[in-house]
């Protein structure tokens, strides 16, 4: 999760990512439902005990920078249905509401919707990438 990647280190793709959020240079995009499942996520006992750095002040701090630097849309429609991990939908269909040009995942569910002619035809402006496929995607010059 791209999330806790980036909540447990200030170093490395994830974080790079949420840094160029902070000087505006991409609109992240999240909605209640996503927030809640991040929130839940980084307050499991299991990782606070893999990731010490992981302290509840550290969690409510990126939280909060979440929201305050990211578009919260309040409802989002399920656009798209993901069987093969329905719980990955709340991304997707976040992304479709928002007009994403980008979703940025280490997921192989959703980045694996870029090979599915189907997705690639309903959602031909959406490009589903890693972290550092992002990253070079926006240094590379538009041309």
């Amino acid at each position: 999760m791209l999330f806790l990647q980036a909540a447990t280190s200030d170093a490395g793709p994830a974080f790079a990512c949420f840094r160029l959020v902070d000087a505006g240079r991409v609109t992240l995009c999240v909605s209640p439902e996503v927030l809640a499942e991040v929130g839940d996520v980084l307050g499991r006992p299991a990782l606070r005990r893999k990731f010490p750095s992981l302290t509840a002040e550290r969690v409510a701090e990126f939280l909060e920078s979440v929201r305050a630097g990211g578009m919260v849309l309040d409802d989002v429609p399920r656009a798209f249905p993901l069987a093969r991990d329905p719980d990955d939908e709340p991304y997707v269909n976040l992304a479709i509401a928002a007009g994403a040009r980008y979703l940025v995942s280490r997921d192989r569910d959703l980045l694996d919707l870029m090979a599915d002619p189907e997705f690639r035809a309903r959602y031909p402006d959406l490009a589903i990438l890693d972290p550092v496929a992002f990253l070079r995607e926006l240094a590379t010059p538009a041309g």
